[in-house]
């Protein structure tokens, strides 16, 4: 990640808009590549290494969606940022299900993009400082390596994190036993980003539910403290 700590690609067929975007982030000192096309933007994520995509929704050849999806399922764990023109609820849960990182509605001021970006660099920094020193968990019948962002779950099904899933997660089995506040995992994840409301925790969790609990309806790992956070176990032990 270090060689590339600056790297972009941005996926942006509105000319006009690609130009603005890839002259500010290179003034900011960022290196751009541009594509305007999904599968374009597949192509350079399959062979080259960034520290973040910046993908527009709507593309040709490839919608941005079905791009994340594919990377994610190919194993790739660069940052993913949504550019979308669709502002609703179901829209950005979309994206965090396609394994988007973030998410940004058209139209929107430039300044708010850089300082998304950078928050995203940051974090990434931050959660390789998080896990440095234990790089692995085990609980139940799954397991997770925070370094590749890979794990496998109960039932044997290979799993690829977000890099947001990836540090929630640690967050929570740093406090193993404890019960976290919403707002104390939004501190640890967002840091001093604009921080989303915390039923943005509420939804990641529930991911790491699908994806690690035999049964999400009744969790054995990521219990729910009722009004006020979570609470994670190693061991099975069933939700009251």
């Amino acid at each position: 990640m270090n060689s590339t700590i600056g790297r972009i690609l941005l996926v942006e067929d509105e000319v006009n808009l690609a130009r603005g975007i890839r002259e500010n982030l290179e003034a900011e000192g960022y290196t751009v590549e541009v594509v305007t096309d999904g599968m374009s933007a597949l192509n350079s994520i399959r062979h080259k290494e960034f520290s973040l995509v910046i993908l527009d929704v709507m593309l040709p050849r490839m919608d941005g969606y079905t791009v994340c999806e594919t990377a994610r399922r190919e194993g790739r764990d660069t940052p993913i940022l949504f550019l979308t023109a669709k502002g609703g609820g179901q829209d950005r849960i979309r994206g965090l299900e396609a394994g988007g990182d973030d998410y940004l509605t058209k139209p929107f001021q430039l300044r708010e993009l850089l300082l998304r970006v950078a928050a995203i660099v940051r974090r990434r920094t931050r959660y390789d400082a998080m896990t440095a020193l234990e790089p692995m968990v085990r609980f139940g019948d799954n397991e997770f390596d925070f370094r590749s962002f890979r794990g496998r779950s109960w039932n044997g099904a290979d799993q690829l994190l977000t890099q947001k899933e990836a540090m929630i997660l640690k967050v929570l089995v740093a406090r193993e036993g404890e019960m976290v506040w919403r707002e104390e995992i939004l501190e640890k994840v967002w840091g001093d980003d604009v921080l989303p409301s915390s039923r943005t925790v509420d939804n990641f969790v529930l991911r790491l539910r699908k994806r690690f609990e035999p049964d999400p309806e009744r969790p054995a790992h990521f219990h729910t403290v009722r009004g006020i956070g979570y609470r994670f176990t190693t061991t099975a032990e069933s939700d009251q």
